[in-house]
């Protein structure tokens, strides 16, 4: 075990800026309100899982099945860059077909993947793992996780303190930030592709 505090704070802040559970909160709210109610330990449980299991597994799981790590980035690019047109346009591109869009479905899709547990967070993950040792990464994982948990479980009370306009107002702000983490991620890995 090499456990180093400096290593865990710099994994813990890249992946917090990429999560961006804060930003994401006018998304929480949206799905909330959709869905009804949202299981902030099921959504943050699966979301660590599923970080935990791809740092062990996504590179040979991607070349497994053929996929390098731009072409993964390039597919999470364009979740993103959908997700952040709902939010700066106010449109609904995202429908579930069944229409039993309830608690449980929304904790797993799309809060915990890919909201949280996203392209963005797991090709940042994959680029951790080439720089620091892996029980740091775990370590930030973790903290990432909790955090999320705290976020999910008082958006109900950010969103009293911020009101519907606030709300409306950080919805576009992020929905732009959001657009532009879309087009670098997809201009950095689509030159890759083409070498």
């Amino acid at each position: 075990m090499d456990f180093n505090f400096k290593e865990i704070f710099t994994a813990f802040m890249v992946l917090f800026a990429v999560i961006d559970i804060v930003g994401n909160i006018p998304i929480i709210i949206d799905l909330r309100k959709k869905a009804g109610h949202i299981q902030s330990e099921k959504a943050s449980l699966i979301a660590g899982i599923i970080m935990i299991i791809f740092l062990f597994l996504g590179q040979s799981l991607l070349s497994l099945i053929g996929i390098d790590v731009n072409s993964f980035a390039v597919a999470g690019s364009f979740i993103l860059f959908f997700i952040a047109l709902e939010m700066i346009l106010g449109i609904t591109l995202y429908k579930d077909n069944d229409g039993d869009f309830n608690a449980i479905t929304a904790s797993v899709f799309p809060l915990a993947f890919p909201l949280i547990a996203g392209p963005g967070s797991l090709t940042t993950l994959l680029s951790l793992r080439a720089e620091f040792h892996i029980e740091n990464i775990i370590a930030a994982v973790l903290l990432n996780v909790i955090l999320i948990y705290i976020v999910l479980k008082t958006s109900s009370k950010i969103e009293r303190i911020i009101g519907p306009n606030g709300i409306q107002i950080i919805r576009k702000v992020f929905g732009v930030i959001l657009l532009a983490i879309a087009v670098k991620l997809f201009a950095q890995n689509i030159k890759a592709l083409f070498i």
